[in-house]
């Protein structure tokens, strides 16, 4: 369907408004109605038109990358508390299901190095697991020992509205040249205070979903930390 300028929308609505008030005045009780067809053109045209106002008012966010090779990756140390991760695969994110809460430390090590130790709790059990990344010079992601292939980036907060927030973004290529996507394209988020975390997962899955990542996992945190 063609849409015509805004300005003919407004024009249509005088209309409607203009009869009906001309209709309510003594003495013209023979004055028709505005037709259904014209009610329905003009609320065509108004609900055209507010889908594309909307995003002028709510779009989608963009957040900024991280560059790690220049970032102070001294403000990014100490402990973090899983919160969600959001994908466009489920497969990409079902791992975390089996999680009831999971926080992390990053510490800083000789020779460019960052040391991630988390606790994640699964049932009554804890689980304790180290990953080792290393930050290069000339480029923007985090190389992780024993996946080479693996590109780590680090994302700020803006994408949940939340200052003291990171996103963190695993990505690996496609394994063969018919694959249509890469093999693995998943975002985490992290936040320093968990007490305000209801807020910033929601507005961190609704800007994902924005941008095409609907497929999430939120853990459910009803057991205590592991530490």
């Amino acid at each position: 369907m063609n849409y015509p300028h805004p300005l003919c929308l407004i024009y249509l609505l005088q209309r409607c408004i203009k009869s009906e008030s001309v209709l309510r005045r003594p003495g013209n009780q023979n004055i028709a109605l505005p037709s259904a067809a014209m009610l329905a053109e003009a609320l065509s045209y108004f609900l055209h038109l507010s889908s594309l106002v909307y995003p002028i008012f709510a779009p989608c966010m963009h957040p900024e990358q991280l560059p790690v090779s220049s970032v102070d990756q001294h403000q990014y140390l100490g402990k973090w508390f899983f919160q969600a991760a959001v994908s466009q695969r489920q497969a990409d994110i079902s791992k975390f299901t089996m999680f009831d809460n999971m926080v992390f430390t990053i510490e800083a090590t000789a020779n460019s190095t960052l040391v991630f130790t988390g606790y994640m709790r699964m049932g009554e059990a804890c689980i304790k697991q180290n990953w080792t990344y290393y930050i290069q010079p000339g480029r923007d992601d985090l190389l992780l020992e024993g996946r080479p292939q693996r590109r780590n980036l680090l994302w700020n907060g803006a994408w949940a509205n939340c200052r003291d927030c990171i996103i963190f973004q695993e990505v690996e290529p496609r394994q063969t040249e018919a694959d249509s996507v890469d093999s693995l394209n998943r975002f985490m988020l992290y936040v320093r205070q968990k007490d305000s975390a209801s807020e910033v997962v929601t507005a961190f899955l609704r800007n994902s979903a924005c941008h095409n990542l609907k497929q999430s996992v939120r853990l459910p945190h009803h057991k205590e930390y592991c530490a």
